[in-house]
């Protein structure tokens, strides 16, 4: 029981005369339903016969064949199954035909009573000519096209009801019987009874589409025009803050193009974190003169409701009415009051679900503001971008940076290498020379031969120091020194730092060093080797750079002490406020030229040069001063008047905290023989 020829086909065959006609799917379905409605509206006991191409179609419109079925016995639903439908026997007839059988692409509904007869016969076309079978999405498509006949017409109406039946004893012959009481329904009624059908509730039927069918287009149009127009601004938008890389610049054109597109009163936007108490506003768009500027004033966060919402939810929220229950709320009433709002939206600005900025929609009107959905998408769109546009700019910049850091390193090599290369090669072609001048002259007198061994060994040091600090300091840039802080007194280290000096200095003429310290000072908690080097660098420094008959003086004071605040400038001081030991070595010596005063801190940097060493040393002794300085929580740096005028170099150092100091004394303090102790020797 397949391939069966189509019934539209077989009737045009029978009928030459009628001629089909082109149907949408609203239009069936709207004649469909007029031709129930009549059956519902009767008082006749008709035949009604259904074919619903497949059985997803028949579930729409089941609900109303239940209702026919309770005005006549004799209806027949068909079409091909899909899940649950099949032949059966319940308020009516069903009829599961082959997914082979032409009724698959046929639409039908045949009602003969016995006083009028109308009847719809349709074939649905493939108008790509890709076959039907093949397109099971075109089927829920309202542009679908069928080509078929609907009429009144009473022959025709028996001759379509006839082929129908037949085609369903077929399918179902336990059937037979109540089929002939169908046949018999089709003929028995008499000529003088048929009446002319009313068309009047096919053509309301139909005005009641055509104005459902226009509504739902204008619908359409405007959700169109309203996602045109969204896309449109978002792209707009878009467009010019990813322009710029500049996050103040992405700032302040998301404010006046967003305000723009919103037709608000105010728009703000500005960077904050979830945990940020208040912001300053920098960015704003107002569209009136008549409005103050928020602009450069302080916005409150904390205990901001709306504010918690967005951070809690990550979502908008808004307030369409401001009113004088919101007005006592007291960080809302605070902003209100200069802004004169009414409507308030904010919308966060995201990235990852972090929080990395907010935007504010203000209404000043006097009335309450109701956002539309589209513009409510259009602002959480825009935010996305805004978020994006962040990160992209934070990313340049962190570029840019690691690009600029990645030059100097390069240039910082560079020099390396060119210093490290002259400081190796001077003492070793003096050590060269030195030692070739005495294997060729063996006749050299006594005290020439020793000014040659004297120069040699000098040099030898110097180059042994220079390698020593260079380990040094790439031990401490590279973290891989074992820190052994514990709580010393100040004036043992300085002692231990002045011996060291002398000890490595006997045949020199120092300048007078004297000690001088604040009475009373804490056990300052440090490395004591580490300590000790620093000091001995530094007044190494300064004794070589102060004539014998000057004066080189270390002292120390409590931060607690007035004048600690005038010797620390305000961006070396300790940003978490803990009580600090400042100590200073002061020389009487050359001095420092202003533009100086951080350069000398660089590797390989002295005061007369790179490349000239009159007074000796590595030129790495600062530099490792503020390697170690900084590993205990300390600044460090350089004071001077200029030339000739002396310097002095200061440096911070922690002190042991009460609680520890009261526990320990003198004699439980880790012995510092225990342990290796850096290289102490003359400035480098």
């Amino acid at each position: 029981m397949s391939n069966y020829t189509s019934v539209l086909a077989d009737l045009l065959q029978r009928l030459p005369q009628l001629r089909s006609q082109i149907y949408f799917k609203p239009s069936l379905t709207a004649l469909s339903h007029a031709m129930e409605d009549q059956v519902l509206a009767g008082g006749d006991r008709p035949l009604v016969i259904a074919n619903f191409q497949r059985e997803r179609f028949y579930r729409q419109e089941s609900h109303r064949y239940r209702r026919i079925a309770q005005k006549t016995d004799q209806v027949y639903i068909l079409a091909a199954p899909e899940t649950e439908f099949k032949s059966a026997s319940q308020e009516y007839e069903t009829v599961a035909f082959d997914l082979q059988d032409e009724l698959k692409h046929e639409w039908h509904l045949v009602i003969i009573g016995q006083q009028y007869a109308t009847c719809l016969i349709c074939r649905e076309r493939d108008p790509l000519g890709m076959g039907l079978p093949e397109l099971p999405l075109m089927t829920m498509d309202q542009g679908r096209r069928f080509e078929g006949i609907w009429t009144f017409d009473r022959q025709v109406c028996e001759e379509a009801a006839h082929a129908l039946l037949s085609r369903i004893v077929d399918y179902r012959p336990e059937l037979a019987t109540k089929i002939e009481q169908a046949q018999t329904l089709i003929t028995q009624a008499p000529a003088c009874q048929i009446t002319h059908l009313d068309p009047a509730p096919f053509a309301e039927r139909l005005v009641t589409y055509l104005q459902a069918g226009q509504y739902k287009l204008v619908k359409a149009y405007t959700a169109i025009a309203n996602q045109e127009k969204k896309e449109r601004l978002v792209n707009s938008i878009t467009d010019a803050i990813r322009r710029s890389l500049d996050p103040e610049e992405i700032f302040q054109i998301a404010a006046k193009e967003l305000g723009q597109a919103m037709e608000s009163c105010r728009c703000l936007i500005y960077p904050c974190k979830a945990t940020q108490k208040q912001v300053t506003i920098e960015y704003e768009y107002i569209n009136s003169q008549k409005l103050s500027s928020l602009k450069g004033k302080s916005w409150p966060l904390t205990e901001h409701p709306l504010f918690s919402q967005v951070v809690e939810q990550h979502h908008r929220a808004y307030l369409s009415n401001l009113n004088r229950d919101t007005l006592n709320h007291p960080t809302l009433r605070d902003q209100l009051t200069p802004a004169k709002m009414h409507s308030w939206l904010m919308v966060p600005v995201l990235y990852k679900e972090e929080l990395l900025g907010m935007i504010e929609i203000h209404h000043c009107g006097d009335s309450a503001y109701t956002w539309a959905a589209s513009q409510l998408e259009m602002v959480q769109a825009i935010a996305s971008q805004i978020g994006v546009a962040l990160i992209q700019a934070q990313a340049y910049a962190n570029l840019e940076d690691l690009n600029q850091q990645l030059e100097a390193l390069d240039l910082t090599t560079r020099n390396l290498i060119a210093i490290t290369g002259h400081e190796l090669r001077t003492p070793l072609s003096t050590i060269q020379v030195c030692l070739e001048s005495l294997a060729t002259e063996p006749d050299m007198p006594q005290d020439l031969r020793q000014v040659m061994l004297n120069t040699a060994l000098d040099d030898a040091e110097r180059l042994r120091e220079l390698i020593q600090d260079f380990l040094t300091l790439s031990r401490l840039e590279s973290g891989s020194v074992d820190w052994n802080p514990e709580p010393l007194p100040l004036q043992e280290c300085i002692d231990l730092a002045i011996s060291s000096i002398r000890s490595h200095q006997p045949n020199q003429d120092l300048p007078q060093i004297i000690t001088h310290l604040a009475t009373n000072l804490p056990l300052v908690h440090v490395d004591g080797e580490w300590l000790v080097e620093v000091l001995s660098k530094l007044i190494d420094n300064a004794c070589k750079f102060t004539p014998s008959q000057g004066q080189v003086t270390i002292g120390a004071i409590l931060s607690t002490q007035r004048q600690f605040q005038d010797l620390v400038p305000p961006q070396k001081r300790a940003a978490n406020n803990r009580t600090m030991v400042l100590v200073t070595v002061e020389d009487s010596g050359r001095g420092i030229e202003p533009n100086r005063l951080e350069t000398v801190f660089d590797r390989f940097y002295q005061e007369e040069g790179a490349l000239r060493r009159s007074t000796g040393g590595t030129g790495l002794g600062l530099a490792i001063c503020r390697q170690i300085v900084a590993n205990w929580g300390g600044q460090i740096w350089a004071e001077s008047g200029g030339k000739d005028q002396g310097s002095q170099f200061r440096f911070t150092l922690p002190i042991v905290d009460k609680d520890f100091s009261q526990g320990s004394s003198r004699s439980d303090r880790p012995s510092r023989s225990r342990r290796p102790s850096p290289t102490v020797g003359r400035q480098k």
